[in-house]
């Protein structure tokens, strides 16, 4: 992986390294699923994409990576920039050659191939020799010590919070600048997504790893990051750095579940309701 020196490098200086600028997504020719999204994330960040289950985040980060088309989706308007160079057009293998890499929702892995099997996968564009990605894998192991504990044993059938450092350990061995995080907290137990979080936090601080980060626990993800996009209904309704946005009193009453008042009455539903269209 490029240090944060290396990586500073190749970016033009001022620029975001990654630029997503007022997309819209349309699936099937009709859906019309994101409407003028844009967001960026610096060099060496954590960015946190906060939603709703259905509010556009994956999709958001399909069209990141490239991935749209295996569902029947576009990006019909906007365009999508890393390193200040247009990228919406490429494919996700040259995504992934520059260094773009997703860790898809829902903990996927190879199940009839080891851990290790698995981890070595993510080494498959790398042209740099069998010593420097052992070392890479050796670097995984340090970071995921369970799964060298686990490394022989069949990637399905480990545990679901073994498979998702399996995932997030074979985006590492990509050797990522970017690394697009899909719902990493999803069906684990709360132990284990606060042990994943830590660890996405030193790979962004240690390795200069640049995240952007899709998550429904808003209280963790504003924990990780240092700034956030807020989706609702496909569209960017509130932005802002992560301490803002955790003492903003919509969210923490929509997403983090704490009321600054008593119980409310109907007409205070109603009026919660409109609220949470965020003044569409």
């Amino acid at each position: 992986m490029l240090s944060k020196a290396e990586a500073l490098a190749v970016v033009p200086k001022g620029s975001p390294l990654l630029s997503v600028n007022n997309i819209e997504v349309i699936y099937d020719h009709v859906i019309l699923v994101l409407k003028g999204v844009s967001l960026e994330v610096p060099e060496g960040g954590v960015v946190a994409l906060l939603g709703a289950n259905g509010a556009g985040k994956t999709t958001t980060l399909k069209a990141i990576s490239n991935l749209l088309s295996a569902e029947r989706g576009d990006v019909t308007k906007g365009l999508i920039e890393y390193r200040a160079e247009r990228v919406d057009q490429l494919t996700p293998y040259e995504l992934v050659k520059r260094g773009v890499i997703q860790v898809m929702e829902g903990r996927h892995v190879f199940e009839h191939l080891t851990v290790e099997e698995n981890l070595l996968t993510g080494a498959y564009t790398r042209t740099d020799g069998r010593r420097a990605i052992g070392e890479d894998l050796e670097l995984v192991y340090h970071y995921f010590p369970l799964l060298k504990e686990r490394r022989g044993e069949l990637a399905g059938y480990t545990s679901g919070g073994e498979q998702q450092m399996t995932a997030i350990g074979r985006a590492l061995m990509a050797r990522p600048r970017m690394m697009l995080l899909d719902e990493p907290s999803m069906g684990l137990a709360p132990q284990l997504v606060e042990e994943i979080f830590e660890i996405v936090s030193q790979l962004n601080q240690r390795e200069g790893v640049s995240i952007l980060l899709a998550e429904q626990n808003t209280y963790l993800a504003l924990r990780c990051a240092s700034y956030g996009y807020i989706l609702e209904n496909g569209r960017v309704v509130l932005e802002g750095n992560a301490e803002t946005l955790r003492n903003n009193e919509d969210v923490k009453e929509f997403y983090l579940g704490l009321e600054t008042g008593g119980r409310k009455s109907y007409r205070d539903v109603k009026h919660y309701r409109r609220r949470k269209r965020w003044l569409a």
